[in-house]
């Protein structure tokens, strides 16, 4: 038997908890797939989806379906990656949503996902790409069994449950791998030696003191819309000069 409607307030209620429950994985500990199974059922509940599936790379690049509304989404999200092709694969390798709001018009773009598609009762299919800064690792898949388009506030929305997630999972990567928090730590580190540096070289040339030293660097680069550790770099191996930076 169906569920019955949720009244706003209901729905309101449950998109918090939803934000919540992800924003948790941020500072507690937790399992990926339980968090991502969580994700995609509030999908289908709080928004106009009949389905929805979740694919993400692994640490080898290697894409892998982590959660499924049904098993039934679960095999359809498969065969996309088996056949590298459909709405979900174009998503992960373009790291740009993909919106099909009738796939009976698009059987020339994927001739092998779309008869499967449509066998399995889905017309409609919306891709969102679980992406921080420009590095995209899954998308987040939701499937409608009738033609038109998605409310774009149930888009926004999921998009910034997969977003919030996103940012947990490479958060959790970080933390297990070790080296990649260390590698940041240690170029943050490297960084603010270089500025130290520079700032010492300007202050000499210009009289200055280290706070005004400073300023004059930071100002040198938002001019320039160049990251402060470049500058101090540049400054330092003699790749621009102090007084360069103080007459500009």
């Amino acid at each position: 038997m169906p569920e019955a409607p949720l009244s706003t307030r209901e729905r309101e209620a449950s998109l918090l908890e939803a934000f919540v429950q992800m924003a948790d994985t941020l500072v507690d500990d937790y399992d990926i797939v339980d968090v991502l199974h969580e994700l995609v059922s509030h999908c289908v509940r709080l928004l106009d989806a009949a389905a929805a599936g979740i694919v993400l790379s692994d640490q080898r690049g290697s894409l892998q379906v982590l959660a499924s509304s049904t098993e039934q989404t679960r095999m359809l999200e498969l065969y996309q990656l088996q056949t590298s092709e459909g709405p979900c694969w174009d998503c992960v390798h373009g790291g740009e949503p993909v919106s099909v709001t009738d796939l009976r018009s698009e059987t020339d773009r994927w001739p092998l996902f779309v008869p499967r598609a449509l066998e399995e009762g889905f017309v409609a299919v919306h891709a969102l790409p679980m992406r921080l800064r420009h590095e995209t690792i899954g998308a987040l898949n939701l499937f409608g069994r009738e033609p038109g388009p998605m409310p774009a506030q149930d888009l926004r929305t999921a998009q910034a449950l997969a977003d919030t997630a996103t940012i947990g999972i490479l958060q959790e990567r970080a933390i297990h791998r070790g080296e990649m928090l260390t590698e940041q730590l240690q170029v943050a580190l490297t960084n603010r030696i270089t500025i130290e540096q520079a700032k010492g070289v300007l202050a000499h040339a210009g009289n200055l003191d280290m706070d005004q030293a400073f300023q004059a660097l930071r100002a040198y680069g938002r001019r320039r819309s160049t990251r402060l550790s470049d500058i101090a770099h540049q400054l330092v191996t003699g790749a621009t000069t102090a007084r360069t930076v103080l007459d500009d």
